[in-house]
């Protein structure tokens, strides 16, 4: 294992390298075998979750997701540490059944992202692996993308959380050079550097293959918005991305002007979140004009910016007479009065695509309540389909928050239910890039 820039060597890694591989059986069985044969502390956790799995194949289930995500609350969990994958690797590397492999919330580690490396190398029918938030590191990083440089089926990586940094975000970088099959990348929160930004975005201008990116809050200094640019140039010359994350890029009004000129040449991308920006009313009128003549973009997420008033009436006088591909808008938190809400209420009468709004967090007057209100009365907005609810005290209509919006479970998992529900997470169900969140 290389630390440093200097090999480690361990009795652990070396009783790895000298085991002689395990034959195919029942799961919970090797993984209790081999934790005695090595003396490695049985997490009863993952003990637990094998012998489902175990269970799911008896039936003749194929292609399975093995979850042990750290942060179920439905049972006691034991944090999967980097030893875990280690063991975890051993019984999975040659498996037929699984497809996928859930570890978030976790204490991985660099030392897992080694075995996770050497899984990705050896297994190969891994469609599916989500590593978020378990203390990876930069080295790690650099581990899990060169390991991919060969890889040819995974489709679809979470690293969200992990804080690989810009040196790991270069190696990821490298990665989308040579890879030709993933098609959905996770680098959300991992302290990306603007010198790594940069180079993904220089790569997606060429990579064919990858439909969806997360680049969510990296590490940005000043105020040139250099990372919209670069951004914008990747969209006017790729033709593939259907689904890009810019939330807390510290985007504002020129830079999403930069994108704006970007979407009058891109015919591809369906779903554009810039939430959690800089973004003010001046921002809508360039947004509000792109919208009446791209016809692609479906999933569009404004929460928490500042358009205001002035911002949403842009945006409803476009989706009312211009705009008829837009399906799902959010614009959560962004001090937008009564008159705004109204007016994109008005737009949903005479736009039969516009199917999804949320407005949670905003400044509800009477005239609101009513609107939003007679909508889900005329079956016009669906109650799944937006994050308030009516009711009346006192003959007054009131709106209170549902748990519905377009991407309510990317970072959490509800204490009941499925987590990849609609409802919650509608964008990802109206563009769908893969089979997870």
């Amino acid at each position: 294992m290389w630390r440093s820039g200097k090999r480690i060597w361990s009795p652990f890694l070396y009783s790895v390298l000298i085991s002689p591989p395990e034959v195919i059986g029942h799961l919970q069985e090797n993984y209790y075998n081999l934790c005695m044969e090595k003396s490695q502390k049985i997490n009863s956790f993952i003990l637990h979750i094998l012998q489902e799995v175990d269970e799911e194949i008896e039936k003749g289930s194929e292609g399975i997701t093995l979850n042990i995500a750290g942060n179920s609350r439905l049972m006691p969990e034991e944090k999967v540490t980097g030893e875990d994958f280690w063991i975890l690797f051993r019984i999975l590397k040659k498996n037929p059944y699984i497809n996928g492999l859930d570890v978030r919330y976790n204490f991985v580690s660099d030392v897992g992202a080694y075995y996770a490396a050497r899984l990705l190398q050896k297994q190969h029918n891994l469609v599916y692996l989500n590593l978020m938030f378990n203390d990876i590191g930069p080295e790690g990083g650099e581990l899990i993308a060169k390991a991919l440089h060969k890889n040819t089926t995974l489709k679809y990586l979470r690293m969200t959380g992990n804080k690989i940094e810009n040196k790991g975000g270069m190696f990821f970088a490298a990665m989308l050079q040579i890879n030709s099959s993933l098609e959905k990348l996770d680098l959300g929160d991992c302290d990306l550097g603007m010198q790594s930004v940069i180079a993904l975005a220089t790569v997606l201008t060429q990579n064919q293959t990858i439909k969806g990116i997360n680049l969510n809050r990296p590490i940005l200094y000043g105020e040139q918005e250099e990372s919209t640019v670069h951004l914008g140039h990747m969209l006017k010359e790729n033709h593939c991305l259907v689904e890009l994350h810019m939330c807390k890029h510290n985007i504002k009004n020129c830079g999403i002007k930069q994108l704006c000129d970007a979407l009058y040449l891109n015919r591809s991308l369906r779903y554009l979140d810039v939430s959690c920006n800089k973004i003010t009313r001046d921002g809508m009128v360039c947004l509000a004009d792109v919208l009446k003549s791209n016809t692609t973009l479906e999933v569009l997420d404004l929460s928490f910016n500042r358009i205001e008033n002035a911002g949403a009436k842009y945006l409803s006088e476009t989706l009312a007479s211009h705009n008829r591909s837009l399906r799902a808008l959010s614009v959560v938190s962004n001090n937008i009065e009564g008159e705004g809400l109204v007016a994109l209420s008005e737009s949903m009468k005479t736009n039969p695509t516009f199917s999804n709004v949320y407005i949670w967090g905003n400044k509800f007057d009477e005239a609101t309540c009513v609107a939003y209100s007679d909508l889900i009365q005329m079956d016009r907005l669906k109650p799944d389909n937006t994050d308030v609810e009516p009711f009346m005290v006192d003959g007054h209509v009131y709106l209170a928050e549902v748990s519905n919006g377009l991407k309510k479970h990317y970072y959490w998992r509800p204490t009941y239910g499925e987590a990849c529900t609609n409802s919650p997470n509608a964008g990802f169900t109206l563009v769908p890039v893969g089979e997870h969140l």
